[in-house]
């Protein structure tokens, strides 16, 4: 398993063929090293990265439901 680093510890794995147990240990591996506060920021990061994406792709605000009597 090989791990290139770059950016703020992001790390990337290269593995030569698919294999889904050692990709899984690996971002746990990677989440685990972070703190709390890394891991809010990052959640935060793709959130906003998510609500621009739809924002480009026309998907405006979620419609509201209107209560009526």
């Amino acid at each position: 398993m090989k791990c290139s680093r770059h950016q703020k510890g992001k790390g990337i794995l290269i593995l030569p063929d698919d294999n889904i147990q050692r990709e899984r240990d690996f971002e746990l591996n990677y989440l685990m090293s972070l703190n709390l506060n890394q891991r809010f920021s990052m959640m935060e990061a793709k959130s906003r990265e998510l609500k621009s994406l739809l924002f480009d792709n026309g998907h405006r605000k979620t419609d509201t439901i209107i209560k009526r009597k």
